[in-house]
């Protein structure tokens, strides 16, 4: 694939060049074999992962670990020294005591090899640059905190050493990539079975993470195939804390939801094998790039896409593209707002869309979704689909038991978060509660009740509203259950027999009872009839076929209907 292929595309490479640094035949095997007699830097599945990405075009332009311009030019500004947008520096600063002394024993110009756990030479480096690598400025730049507590800050104290190698690498190796081998997809590939295979004129790409596949992706994804060719997910495998759900199996629900519920031929499922960063906003514009470098003209972005914990805005991630035109971002940035199921609107829903209530909502929260799979529920079908629900239960880590050996998690958060009407009100459109739950106060149970109430009415919110249009609206009455319009009858003949009742006892009532707490006066009879009156008005009226001719008002014959204004013998039609 070259440059000349790229320009009949609808999509380029970031910086204009896909980059491909993996050695193959013997060009691979004399390199190494010759990385084999070099110093040796070890390095870790982080290290790997990365190097793999830069190597196969996944990092385009970038052919190697930054030189100190570069990498302080992003850390500082977002973009490579020449201004090519680029939001997250590429650094190499290996840690350890070995590794030390070989760093110490280098030069600008020399090549080193990188060696993972088996010992074996992976890539080699040629070292362009060696600076001091400032942890500090780093974190501070890069996560806007230097909080240990933020996973990104902590990773770059754990993981990075106090001077970094820049240059260019050579890939001698790849990594198997176990059960996701089968599915794939280079950058190479992807360019290739969009553009040449299927024929695609765009392509939308979606990267995920730590959850389940759940409707607001669904949401998402089904958004841009009615405007986009083709359709590029990628779920994040590899490098996960132990609380998320396994990688293997978020891949095996994704399968299994696309298998069943999207078009066969437009989406494409890809695992993107990378080092989580839990750089908020700045990831989400290294995702956009990644996308593109990937063949993608449009980019999905949800909200808090890439966020962690409370450290950034929920929709951080949305405005940060502001900083950025489309022409230097070169790919289409498509912005989705929240999603969620509404009850009343019987559908999936954004505040951009829907007008109603938070107590008519159920909220997707892909946290909370894992919080109920860790406690052994499947979520409502309404914001999770059973297919992609029941695996990814399968793959969900212990996060610690209590004594009754249930997981633990902040039940009142899952609720709070997802189910809101379940702290002002007793059930899913039912009356608020004399005092409002607080979240602190909620267990387990409350969760079992919140699902169960979901379960059981979720659908019938909706249903119960279309049954009220239909019982007055069909005019075929037909339609309408024959017991309906009998038990309508029979309440207004009930009715009507309780008014001639009280009418008759209103003629004999006497001015003035001679008991009050035996008998009624007229004054308080009549306020009984009125009340009886009152009720029958507010009894249905029972409608039938007769009871609704004078709805149509206009009983033109068809042949005039279609637009005929000859009689029917005229227009060759004789009525037999």
């Amino acid at each position: 694939m070259n440059q000349t292929t790229f320009s009949n595309y609808p999509q380029q490479p970031h910086g204009g060049k896909l980059v491909n640094k993996v050695l193959t035949g013997k060009e691979r095997d004399e390199e190494l074999a010759r990385a084999k007699q070099l110093p040796i830097i070890m390095v870790d599945l982080e290290a790997v992962i990365t190097i793999e990405m830069i190597a196969t075009g996944v990092l385009s332009p970038n052919e190697g670990f930054m030189n100190e311009i570069d990498y302080k030019s992003v850390l500082k500004k977002g973009r490579l020294d020449n201004g090519l947008v680029w939001p997250v520096p590429l650094s190499f600063a290996p840690i350890g005591e070995r590794n030390k002394e070989i760093v110490q024993s280098l030069s600008i110009g020399d090549e080193v090899a990188l060696a993972d756990e088996t010992k074996e030479p992976v890539a080699i480096l040629k070292i362009e640059d060696i600076f001091a690598y400032n942890k500090e400025e780093r974190a501070s730049h890069l996560f806007g905190t230097t909080d240990r507590n933020h996973p990104g800050v902590d990773a770059i104290y754990r993981r990075m050493g106090d001077y970094a190698l820049g240059g260019p690498l050579t890939l001698l190796r790849r990594a198997h990539w176990g059960p996701f081998e089968k599915l794939r997809l280079e950058p190479k590939d992807t360019w290739r079975l969009f553009y040449e295979e299927k024929k695609f004129r765009s392509a939308a790409g979606f990267i995920t993470g730590a959850n389940p596949l759940h409707r607001g992706h669904e949401y998402i994804h089904k958004n841009a195939l009615e405007e986009i060719d083709g359709l590029l997910l990628q779920p994040l495998v590899e490098m996960a804390k132990r609380e998320y759900t396994r990688h293997e199996f978020r891949m095996l629900a994704y399968r299994s939801v696309l298998e069943t519920y999207y078009p066969k031929e437009r989406a494409i499922l890809a695992p993107l094998r990378v080092t989580y960063i839990f750089a908020g906003p700045r990831e989400a514009v290294l995702h956009a790039l990644i996308m593109k470098n990937y063949g993608c003209t449009h980019a999905l972005i949800g909200r808090d896409h890439a966020g962690i914990g409370d450290y950034y805005d929920k929709y951080a991630s949305h405005s940060i593209f502001d900083e950025f035109s489309q022409e230097e971002l070169g790919i289409d940035i498509r912005l989705f707002h929240e999603v969620f199921y509404c009850l009343r609107c019987d559908s999936l829903a954004t505040v951009q869309t829907c007008r109603h209530s938070d107590s008519l909502r159920i909220n997707i929260s892909g946290t909370n979704i894992r919080e109920m799979l860790r406690h052994g529920i499947l979520p409502p079908k309404e914001i999770v689909r059973p297919e992609s629900a029941r695996i990814a239960m399968q793959g969900i880590q212990p996060k610690g038991v209590d004594e009754n050996n249930q997981a633990i998690s902040p039940v009142g958060k899952i609720i709070k978060g997802t189910f809101p009407f379940y702290l002002e009100r007793t059930r899913l459109g039912g009356p608020k509660r004399d005092v409002p739950l607080t979240p602190e106060e909620l267990n387990k149970r409350d969760l079992e009740a919140a699902i169960m109430d979901v379960r059981l009415n979720a659908d019938r919110v909706y249903s119960e509203v279309f049954e009220e249009f239909s019982s007055i609206g069909d005019t075929d009455r037909d339609l309408q259950p024959e017991w309906r319009m009998e038990a309508r009858d029979s309440m207004r003949t009930q009715q009507k027999m309780v008014i001639e009742d009280l009418e008759e006892k209103v003629q004999q009532a006497p001015e003035k009872a001679s008991d009050e707490f035996m008998y009624q006066d007229k004054e308080e009879a009549q306020r009984e009839l009125a009340v009886a009156r009152k009720i029958l008005e507010e009894i249905p009226a029972t409608l039938r076929a007769e009871n609704l001719e004078y709805r149509t008002w206009n009983p033109l014959p068809y042949e005039r209907y279609r637009g005929s204004d000859e009689p029917a013998e005229k227009n060759g039609s004789v009525k037999k």
